[in-house]
């Protein structure tokens, strides 16, 4: 099933739902689910049932390797 951006969160039924281990357990976290199609669907920990950003596995693997390299460090510090 194909998803567009801005779709309920809870309406991405069979994923499992990611957080990274460095969360502290404040409900502060992105979450992450892979999609059938390799798409990757993104929402914010506090709003599990808010809306989900889609993105294609090419625009994922961009963004990961964009912040493995630390080129958006400057955001959160």
């Amino acid at each position: 099933m194909q998803y567009d951006n801005g779709v309920p969160a809870h309406d991405i039924q069979g994923v499992v739902w990611t957080k990274s281990s460095a969360s502290i357990g404040e409900g502060n976290c992105v979450e992450v689910a892979r999609l059938e199609e390799g798409a990757v669907a993104v929402r914010n920990s506090r709003f599990p049932d808010g809306p989900a950003l889609v993105y294609t596995a090419s625009e994922a693997a961009a963004f990961l390797a964009g912040a493995k390299a630390g080129e958006f460090d400057h955001l959160v510090g």
